[in-house]
């Protein structure tokens, strides 16, 4: 079974968009353990302040309360509680705490739209692939 590490970015899409291949990764975590998620302090922490933004905010699908639907996540991720320090891997110094969450919890994968992230390609064993890509694996 798969270890991945989601971005802030999919969280978001998956909240606005639930059809898409964001929200489809959500729901499979959620329906079907398919995969292991793997969740930090931090991540959680950009997730809902990217999902409080009231740009974002106004595009969250109707019903959706970003703090229960992060609750339920975090209960059933396996969370890292303090992750190591990757510095300087992206070329956005913020991106870096998906890696070192992915290190510290034997996460084999970074799932991300992130250009900055998918550009990396691979750290310590760690593959950086898209929603997508991410999507076809679960499926093979």
């Amino acid at each position: 079974m798969f270890r991945a590490v989601l971005d802030a970015n999919v969280f978001v899409s998956a909240a606005i968009h639930p059809d898409g291949p964001p929200g489809r990764i959500i729901e499979r975590f959620l329906r079907t353990d398919a995969f292991t998620l793997v969740l930090s302090e931090t991540i959680v922490d950009e997730v809902m302040r990217a999902l409080a933004y009231p740009k974002v905010r106004r595009y969250v699908r109707r019903g959706l309360d970003p703090g229960l639907w992060m609750e339920d996540l975090v209960v059933l991720a396996d969370f890292v509680l303090d992750p190591i320090q990757v510095p300087g891997v992206s070329k956005d110094p913020d991106d870096d705490k998906y890696l070192a969450a992915a290190i510290a919890g034997r996460a084999s994968l970074v799932v991300s739209g992130d250009p900055h992230l998918l550009t990396v390609g691979e750290y310590e064993g760690v593959r950086i692939i898209t929603p997508r890509a991410f999507l076809n694996l679960l499926s093979a």
